[in-house]
């Protein structure tokens, strides 16, 4: 099983895979902006903007796992995990309102009868950034889960939705080519809808975050697998666990038996989180509460 990644370690992963997507990020909103304006179609100008949001938030991944990655304190006794989280709203936030603008610029641009015919560059520009994005998103999403980012998560899927955009466009490039007036402007308002679910995806699973929801089914199964090969307690429960950014949080009670001395009890704790960590390849805070096993002692006596 895969150990939890240090601090520092992970932090770097993050930056570097980040700091790689802003260089992207860069180029092709150059590329798409100016050649949009150049050859006039709305659909390479909205997927450069797309573009231009990849950078914003690659901005806000940075500063957000920077803040979260500050040690506990006196106000934030469990760390600054949540930034992460709220990183991942803000980004989910920025997506919603740049795909309606996106939206209303070619709605409007339909119903004033504008015709665009891009022509053949808009194929070329929209491949490169299909291929350029798919890569960076299957890198962000790998390092992702190594580092359980859920910010980087989220920053992946935006890389993601950008080709996805990148490919609605060179669809409306090719329909242009046949003669469609208003390809360009449909393309552009497939990108919004696209941006939309993929953003909308996002911000639900952040709010579920900060609602304090459980863990994974998977996680909560090798948690209890870990439990349940514990021999020196008798039993287990109020199981209970929460996110913390990319910390997981673990509380858990077991019953022991109640001749046991005090170290004897704290050793099989610190055994049981030893178990918990190991089972779950994330950073990860357990707690385990003793318990004396009085019904159990009762049925010796009796």
């Amino acid at each position: 099983m895969n150990e939890s990644l240090p601090v520092d370690e992970r932090q770097i992963k993050i930056r570097k895979v980040t700091l790689w997507g802003i260089f992207l990020n860069i180029f092709l909103m150059v590329l798409k902006i100016a050649s949009g304006i150049l050859i006039k179609s709305s659909a390479l100008i909205a997927d450069g903007v797309h573009s231009l949001s990849d950078l914003a938030t690659d901005f806000v991944v940075l500063i957000g796992t920077r803040l979260s990655s500050r040690p506990a304190d006196k106000t934030h006794p469990y760390g600054h995990g949540k930034m992460e989280t709220i990183a991942c709203l803000i980004i989910a936030l920025a997506l919603i309102g740049i795909s309606f603008g996106i939206i209303w610029s070619a709605g409007v641009s339909i119903y004033s009868h504008e015709h665009n015919f891009p022509g053949f560059m808009v194929l070329v520009i929209a491949g490169v950034s299909v291929v350029s994005k798919e890569i960076i998103f299957r890198v962000t999403r790998k390092v992702s889960r190594i580092t359980h980012s859920t910010v980087l998560y989220a920053n992946a899927w935006h890389q993601r939705s950008d080709a996805l955009s990148s490919v609605a466009v060179l669809l409306g490039g090719v329909a242009s080519l046949f003669g469609w007036g208003h390809a360009d402007q449909v393309a552009a308002v497939v990108v919004g809808f696209m941006i939309i679910g993929v953003s909308g995806k996002i911000f639900f699973e952040a709010l579920l975050e900060l609602s304090e929801h459980s863990a994974d089914s998977e996680s909560i199964q090798k948690i209890e697998l870990a439990l349940s090969r514990e021999k020196s307690i008798s039993s287990w429960h109020a199981l209970r666990t929460r996110k913390l950014g990319a910390e997981l949080i673990v509380d858990v009670h077991v019953l022991v038996d109640p001749k046991l001395s005090v170290l004897s009890s704290h050793e099989i704790s610190m055994r049981i989180e030893k178990e918990i960590e190991k089972e779950l390849s994330r950073p990860v805070n357990v707690l385990v509460h003793v318990e004396p096993d009085v019904e159990e002692m009762r049925k010796k006596v009796k």
